[in-house]
């Protein structure tokens, strides 16, 4: 009788790749964790319970086929495996590294609950793809015909790519308009290579290029080209620009120079990784070298700050939050890891203020202790009087989130409706706007979220073009 190749949760205990040393990881932008080798991988997978009600599934945005392309792992169809994958996933090598699937399909895994722990799902997702770009099995799409009409693209990020491969797999004529140099949006320069190597982002962009998909760089709607032009030469229109407007921090000192924003500082070190000549970095303003640097923030913006500092060979690197620990809205295995490289966490620290004379010395901070819940469940951060002090510092990174930008005040189209958040109006399902013909998708619609998010708006407003383009069928 055959064996049984799943279930081996029971005597298989649960194993991540291998991580680098701490040591080995201050000194470069590589990633942390190395690759799974096939029959870890296998033996890894194999230890799925293959459940009838797979949660791992449900609790996947994109509903990604989860133990069905463990099972292919686990007996050696790793290109069976591949085709599952991509089936509901279109950039499934990203998401293994960069989604947060503790929150996700591992934290809900049936296995983790019985307290056997979780398979390691992403790790698996990103072998198999990463060994289906290494055989060749990752080929340009290419439609089965050729369609008259066109789609217009705004922004070059997850959701805009998303939606330009299942667009053009429809055989329709796709441009993406995006005001970077390079496509990818923060996949590209605002997530560390550390998380996410940038040659993984390239040569899907590459991918989609060879599919026929037309990328517009350089191109900054409202100076380059108007949104009305856009909507002009195309049938559809898909908003997909994300939100890029940091949340800012008042106070004494706040304008003092030393102190910045964590995207612009992600952005110069992401710029300098690729070879560019960065003058912010060679200044030292947007470098972190030699100094004592301050994040505020704990989301995982902060944790890329962090760890990028470290990289940057700062003096010494905090973490200001004004929760705790458990209360941290950033990534449980992120924070792990800033702590192995050296950072050190200042938790229920909130930031008053700033001192220096032209530059900043300093983070005026306020102790706090938990409260009562707030209208969301979670514990308000209160004062305790008379407990404050300064954080000494000389660079300060703010990462307190991101808001929309006024897009019908840059765009000139103050038709477009947006919310009370500044975030553009689009219908749950259809993701259509109040504007013909115009969509919108990713964080401009749900205020920053997930790369996975993104890509599941990206498909569904693709197959909702397709479905109004062809008359509804």
């Amino acid at each position: 009788m055959a064996m049984q190749p799943m279930l081996k949760f029971v005597n298989v205990a649960r194993d991540m790749p291998e991580k680098r040393s701490a040591e080995d990881r201050r000194d470069d932008f590589q990633e942390v964790y190395h690759e799974f080798i096939n029959k870890k991988a296998a033996e890894q997978a194999s230890r799925c319970s293959q459940c009838g009600v797979p949660y791992c599934q449900s609790h996947c945005p994109l509903h990604n086929n989860i133990p069905d392309w463990l099972l292919m792992s686990a007996t050696g169809r790793l290109e069976e495996a591949y085709q599952i994958s991509q089936a509901t996933n279109t950039f499934p090598e990203i998401c293994g590294r960069i989604c947060p699937q503790d929150r996700l399909c591992e934290g809900n895994c049936v296995i983790e609950q019985s307290g056997h722990g979780t398979v390691t799902i992403g790790a698996v997702e990103k072998y198999i793809t990463d060994t289906a770009w290494d055989k060749g099995w990752v080929k340009p799409v290419a439609p089965i015909a050729e369609r008259e009409e066109s789609v217009g693209i705004i922004g070059a990020g997850p959701g805009g790519l998303a939606a330009a491969d299942r667009l053009r797999a429809q055989g329709f004529k796709v441009t993406v308009y995006d005001r970077n140099d390079r496509s990818g949006g923060l996949l590209t320069y605002g997530i560390p290579g550390f998380k996410l190597e940038k040659d993984i982002v390239m040569r899907r962009v590459k991918l989609l290029e060879d599919g026929g998909v037309e990328i517009v760089n350089n191109c900054a709607i409202g100076e380059n080209i108007s949104f009305a032009e856009i909507r002009g030469k195309h049938d559809a229109t898909i908003i997909a620009t994300g939100v890029y407007k940091s949340r800012d921090l008042g106070g004494p000192g706040s304008g003092l120079g030393g102190i910045v924003k964590a995207l612009d500082y992600l952005t110069a070190s992401n710029h300098l990784n690729f070879g560019d000549d960065v003058p912010e970095i060679e200044s030292g303003e947007l470098n972190a070298e030699g100094k004592n640097v301050v994040v505020i923030g704990g989301g995982d913006t902060a944790m890329d700050c962090v760890r990028t500092a470290i990289r940057q060979g700062a003096k010494s690197v905090k973490c200001l939050y004004r929760r705790d620990r458990a209360n941290m809205p950033g990534s449980v295995r992120e924070t792990q890891n800033a702590e192995e490289e050296g950072v050190e966490f200042v938790w229920l620290a909130a930031p008053k203020g700033f001192t220096g004379d032209d530059n900043v010395t300093g983070v005026m901070v306020q102790k706090m202790r938990l409260g009562a819940p707030d209208a969301t469940g979670r514990q308000a951060p209160e004062e305790i009087v008379g407990a404050d002090y300064v954080e000494q510092a000389d660079l300060v990174i703010k990462a307190l989130g991101f808001e929309p930008e006024e897009l019908p005040v840059m765009w000139d189209t103050p038709e477009l409706k947006v919310t009370r958040w500044g975030t553009v109006s689009a219908d749950f399902k259809t993701h259509e706007t109040n504007l013909e013909g115009v969509y919108a998708i990713g964080d401009i619609v749900r205020g920053a979220s997930l790369v996975v998010w993104a890509i599941k708006d990206g498909r569904d407003a693709a197959d909702s073009i397709a479905k109004s383009l062809s008359g509804g069928s």
